[in-house]
């Protein structure tokens, strides 16, 4: 039998040496097919960007079988679940999956994993009632799975975090915190949360518009989604912000400090703001409006946020 791997076995520095400071968050390629994810990850990679972090629906692809694909067509950068929700699959699957791909793909796998939302989680016929103490037994049951195939490395795992309840389980539990939908004041609330180890890899979401109309309309069909969904709200609550900020599609200073928009070295300026207030790696989301402007829009930026 394989000897089994606890999570103490992760260094977070060799996690942030192999994501390096910029990665790139997408849901788009869950709905495309698998030759145009491929394409797009071969040149991710080629454009040196250090992770690809895809999304996962309940109307797309699965994210393990999803990573899979791109990590065939790349041979350096790592692949990341953002996230893979513990409602859909099993402690074990999520175990032995994340070790298949450790195994088959050079340790290239980052298994990130979140509780989702109750307005999600509850339809399908879970019980929501405490996401922190389900997502600390899916740990449990996560390490107490036996694996016997090969393992030469233990593929890590970051939390989706925002509270401190789960930033703190994160950094116990895990190689470190993947926070979405946050500002660099959360980061920088998140990194004391953490302490100076664990890996800290904020998504922020950009628009390459310098028009406010056009680039706030773009930037409220974001917003306007996860404004309906309460850890997202309560988490922007705990940092300030006032009720008539949140309603509907949030606020024009609202939309502006979620989503920085204009040319691509303002755009820069914001992801920089983070990496101060303490992120180790940035998870870069261009919103755009069809698959085939994500590409584009990444070879804009690569220059100014991969240049450090």
């Amino acid at each position: 039998m394989a000897q089994q791997q606890r999570p103490g076995d992760v260094d977070p520095a060799q996690v942030k040496r192999r994501i390096g400071p910029i990665g790139v968050w997408t849901g788009v390629l869950g709905g495309q097919s698998a030759e145009f994810g491929r394409t797009v990850a071969a040149e991710v990679e080629e454009l040196g960007y250090g992770a690809l972090w895809v999304g996962e629906t309940a109307r797309n692809k699965e994210a393990l079988v999803h990573s899979a694909i791109l990590l065939g067509a790349t041979r350096r950068m790592v692949v990341a679940t953002g996230i893979a929700n513990i409602w859909v699959r099993d402690a074990t699957a999520a175990a032995n999956g994340a070790s298949a791909l450790a195994e088959a793909y050079d340790g290239r796998l980052l298994l990130g994993l979140g509780v989702s939302h109750a307005p999600l989680v509850s339809p399908r016929g879970h019980d929501y009632g405490r996401p922190l103490a389900a997502m600390r037994s899916y740990l449990d049951a996560m390490d107490e799975t036996e694996y016997d195939a090969p393992l030469p490395q233990r593929a890590p795992r970051v939390l989706a975090a925002l509270r401190s309840g789960m930033l703190e389980l994160a950094a116990r539990r895990s190689a470190g915190a993947h926070p979405y939908f946050v500002t660099p004041e959360h980061t920088a609330r998140a990194r004391e949360i953490l302490g100076p180890e664990p890996v800290l890899a904020p998504e922020q979401a950009v628009v390459l518009d310098t028009d406010p109309e056009s680039a706030r309309e773009k930037a409220r069909r974001y917003t306007s989604r996860y404004l309906t969904l309460p850890n997202y709200v309560n988490n922007l609550r705990e940092l300030g912000w006032a009720e008539a900020d949140l309603s509907g599609a949030g606020s024009d200073a609202l939309v502006d400090a979620l989503v920085p928009w204009g040319d691509p070295e303002t755009v820069a300026e914001r992801v920089r703001a983070h990496h101060t207030a303490g992120a180790d790696h940035v998870c870069v989301q261009p919103l755009v409006d069809g698959p085939e402007e994500l590409l584009p829009q990444l070879r804009t930026l690569a220059p100014l946020l991969l240049s450090r």
